[in-house]
């Protein structure tokens, strides 16, 4: 599901984009002010390696809504990658990388995987496509088809429909997401459109869906990660 980019450090690629640096330091200041009493008795030296090893840019709008973290890794020399994980913009970076390094390498890292994902994005004419294409493979007999499949910025649903006008929404936070699990959605939600509770109609027709057990635990557990972040 992820993205993965990895790129190798040289002083000539590095570019000179601002980074918000008052975000970086707001957040390592919550970090320290969220620690617990257990934590300050683990000793010093180990929460001090921990906020060296990681450092936690909030949610904003130049990375896509997303936080972005970044993390130290020892076992790296010259490269770097940036992938999503539940999420999340991850960035590993060669522990010895200066904080100035840092700063110039995350907004161009980000960059890139945004631009990946906007490419990789389906139009809504192949949303719809998938929806039909779903419907036709698991539930033939079934007659009513969504006229319009549409991506929607939806913080509390993975999809809604109306029935009226058979209109589909997906969240858009499933662009990053396996597409066995973005075609679960699509599928319960074209049942929808003639089934408007989920009795026993509705999960006989929803189990048809092969992966829907695998499915459904993903998007338990993406849910469960966001709740945590």
């Amino acid at each position: 599901m992820d993205n993965y980019i990895q790129e190798e450090i040289f002083e000539a690629n590095l570019r000179a984009v601002p980074t918000n640096q008052s975000d970086i330091e707001k957040c390592r200041n919550k970090n320290r002010a969220l620690r617990s009493p257990k934590d300050a008795s683990r000793g010093k030296d180990q929460i001090r390696a921990k906020e060296l090893s990681e450092i936690r840019i909030p949610a904003m709008e130049i990375s896509g809504g997303a936080e972005v973290k970044v993390i130290r890794n020892s076992r790296r020399r010259r490269s770097i990658s940036a992938y999503r994980e539940h999420g999340s913009i991850i960035i590993q970076v060669p522990a010895r990388l200066s904080n100035s390094k840092i700063q110039e390498v995350i907004p161009e890292m980000v960059e890139k995987i945004l631009s990946r994902e906007a490419r990789e994005k389906l139009s809504d004419k192949e949303l719809l496509n998938r929806a039909n294409h779903l419907l036709d493979l698991y539930l033939p007999e079934f007659k009513v088809r969504p006229v319009r499949v549409t991506w929607r910025q939806m913080n509390e649903r993975w999809g809604s429909c109306t029935s009226v006008d058979r209109t589909i929404r997906i969240a858009t936070k499933l662009q990053r997401a396996p597409k066995y699990v973005l075609d679960f959605v699509l599928y319960h939600e074209a049942i929808h459109l003639d089934i408007y509770d989920h009795g026993s109609e509705f999960q006989e027709f929803l189990k048809r869906y092969p992966r829907h057990l695998e499915a459904e635990a993903f998007l338990e557990g993406y849910e469960l990660a966001e709740q945590q972040n």
